[in-house]
């Protein structure tokens, strides 16, 4: 297990390296993002999908969204956007807001119980940007045991995640805990599956009618 604080250009450098390298071989690593950190697995290689499953404690009903690096990633992930989905695209990436699609159906992965769609985001952090970048797509859940507090630093990473992590990314504390806003685009209707840090009067802003279950 290796930490690298980000916050030195070196260890970034070196960090971001390390990191790529694991997660090339199968193995978890722990990064900061816009919202809170998040602990990822090469979306393509399903045993380490799987060990990120397990490390949280949670099973393959519940699987984890998939982080990009680039808006052409994400296209190449998804059979279709949707009337809205590049509108929302344009609007709010990279950045909080994580769109449920339907997923490529050539795509040779195993995120879970899927039912052929795909939850994907562009995160608006620069270390988690140039992770991804040189990864490609990376299944990213939040750095926390299934049930725990979402982890706002590293070291509360670290302290629920241990050394079933190869690489943490220090990227100093969480702005806050608020996680992002999640918009099914699957159906005809626009749903609102889960509030976070984009408002549902900004997503109306753009789609116009959202259903929400409140």
């Amino acid at each position: 297990m290796a930490v690298f604080d980000c916050s030195d250009p070196d260890q970034r450098a070196a960090g971001i390296l390390e990191a790529a390298a694991a997660v090339r071989r199968g193995e978890l690593v722990v990064m900061p993002t816009d919202t809170v950190y998040g602990i990822g697995a090469d979306a393509f290689v399903h045993a380490a999908v799987a060990s990120l499953l397990d490390t949280k404690g949670r099973g393959r009903e519940m699987p984890p969204p998939v982080l990009v690096g680039t808006v052409r990633a994400a296209t190449a992930l998804v059979e279709e956007m949707g009337p809205y989905g590049q509108d929302l695209i344009d609007a709010f990436w990279p950045g909080p807001l994580t769109i449920v699609v339907k997923s490529n159906r050539a795509l040779s992965w195993d995120l879970g119980d899927t039912k052929g769609t795909v939850a994907i985001r562009m995160p608006l952090h620069p270390v988690a940007l140039d992770l991804l970048k040189e990864t490609g797509p990376m299944a990213v859940s939040s750095a926390n045991r299934s049930g725990a507090p979402a982890a706002t630093t590293a070291a509360n990473a670290e302290e629920q995640l241990g050394d079933s992590v190869a690489v943490y990314l220090d990227g100093g504390p969480c702005a806050d805990d608020v996680p992002s806003t999640i918009i099914d685009l699957t159906t005809a209707i626009p749903r609102l599956l889960r509030k976070g840090a984009i408002p549902v009067e900004k997503l109306r802003g753009i789609v116009g009618y959202v259903a929400t279950d409140a």
